[in-house]
Order: C-alpha cells, then sequence, then structure tokens
C-alpha cells in the first residue's frame, strides 16, 4: 500500500470512529508505530486531525456563517431528502409540529405538502411558508417577528415571545454542528441560536435533523445541550463510538 492511500485510510478512519490508536493501525497495517506517527504528524500539518497520547482525534472543524440560500445545494439533496424522510415517518395525524429554518426542513416540508398529511405545522422559515401554503390539508402558522434576509426567516425577541404561547407535539431542529464532548449544539449566531432555543422549549419532544458530517463541525454560538435532543435523525447510522455516545445519554438514532 502506497503512503498516500494509507493516509487517506487512516483519516477515513478518523472520520467515522472519531479517534484511532498508533498501536491498533500498526498492526492493522503491518508496520511500525513509528510510520503511524509520522503518518498523523503529516495530517496533523494538514489541520486535519488532532494528535493525541496514542493515537490522534478529528479536529473540530468551525463552520463559517452561510445564507439559507447557499446551503441548498443540489449535490447534498438525496442526502437530506433521505433524512426527511426519516423525519416525515415520525409524524401522526393532527399533530402541532414546529419546523425551523432548516434547508432538510425544506425536504421535509415538501414531503408533507405533498402527503396530504393533516398537521398544524409553525415555522419561522419563508421558505417552508411558501411551500406548505400550497397544502389544504396543513394549519400554517407564523410566529412572525423581525425578518432576517440572511438566515430566511424570522428570529429574535419578538419571534421568541410569540411562540412561548404555543405548547406543540414536536420541533424539528438544524443545527452547523454538534459536540459529543461538551454534549453542546451550536449554530451560526445568537438571535438564530436563541430562537431554536425557544422553540425547542415548546415542544414535548425534540428531533435533531443533520448530516453526519455535522458531528464533526462546530459554530460559534451554543443554543443547546444535548441532554435536551430526544432523537438525532441522520442519512445513516454514525460510527459506533457516536452510537455509544448518543445511547448513554438516551437519545434515539433514526
Amino acid at each position: 500500500m502506497f503512503a498516500q492511500e494509507r493516509l487517506d485510510k487512516i483519516y477515513q478512519r478518523i472520520c467515522q470512529d472519531g479517534k484511532v490508536f498508533v498501536k491498533k493501525l500498526s498492526e492493522e497495517y503491518k508496520i511500525s508505530e513509528d510510520a503511524i506517527r509520522k503518518d498523523l504528524k503529516v495530517l496533523e500539518k494538514q489541520g486535519v486531525i488532532q494528535r493525541t497520547y496514542g493515537g490522534a482525534i478529528l479536529k473540530k472543524q468551525l463552520v463559517s456563517f452561510s445564507t439559507v440560500n447557499d446551503r441548498k445545494d443540489p449535490a447534498v439533496r438525496p442526502v437530506k431528502k433521505i433524512i426527511a424522510q426519516k423525519a416525515f415517518d415520525a409524524l401522526k395525524k393532527k399533530e402541532t409540529i414546529i419546523l425551523d429554518i432548516s434547508t432538510t426542513n425544506m425536504v421535509l416540508a415538501e414531503l408533507i405538502r405533498d402527503s396530504g398529511l393533516e398537521l398544524t405545522v409553525i415555522s419561522n422559515s419563508v421558505d417552508i411558508l411558501y411551500i406548505l401554503s400550497k397544502s389544504k390539508s396543513v394549519t400554517l402558522i407564523s410566529p412572525g417577528g423581525m425578518f432576517f434576509p440572511d438566515a430566511g426567516g424570522f428570529v429574535g425577541s419578538e419571534t421568541i415571545d410569540s411562540i412561548k404561547k404555543y405548547n406543540v407535539q414536536k420541533v424539528f431542529i438544524g443545527s452547523c454542528g454538534i459536540d459529543l464532548e461538551t454534549g453542546s449544539l451550536t449554530t451560526f449566531n445568537v438571535e438564530d441560536g436563541n430562537t431554536k432555543r425557544a422553540f425547542i422549549n415548546a415542544a414535548r419532544e425534540v428531533f435533531l435533523v443533520m448530516e453526519n458530517k455535522k458531528f464533526f463541525h462546530e459554530g460559534i454560538y451554543k443554543f443547546a445541550e444535548l441532554s435536551q435532543i430526544d432523537t438525532v435523525i441522520t442519512e445513516d447510522l454514525p460510527s459506533k463510538t457516536i452510537q455509544n455516545r448518543l445511547k448513554k445519554s438516551k437519545i434515539k438514532i433514526l
């Protein structure tokens, strides 16, 4: 095996499991532990991992702010559709739910619109409000407030005051990252984060809808604790390490 090929495989392993151990890699690739350490040093210089005693862990990627339109990437839509379908399957007739500003929730809104399922939907996303305005079976509620173009919806104090009046069955929340070590969920800015927190507090059951890669990303503002989440919905089961961490916190994985 060429050195670069081995580097790629080691990096893939770290992305999958969150960490690797020098001794195990040495045995697996049948090379010395010193050679593995040199590989890890190369990956560390590339800025993708952080070496630790006896191994390495994935280095968290700080995600920069992007508008909701920037996140409407057709290339990742198939992944979002898998997540959205799982979220849709968790819905029951005549429930009241919240869909926050999330491109995955936009796909979920399309599924709701096309299904004819009777629901009451509260959303602060103008895209979701528009999508569901085409449905005759959905009672649609906007919490209002100040519109933020970059976020693509209503966030802030007025939105929060409005949502406090509601008691809903389920909320589907997006996040730009989750830190399993600290147990925190993060987003890009304060107003969006505070609004997400209010949505979580208004619901009996909280679903986090996100791609697997978000386990290795983080934003600048912490808006919730992992303990506040009931279910995480991703496109596929994450690594065993992540599964065990979520199960330890009594969080379901779909």
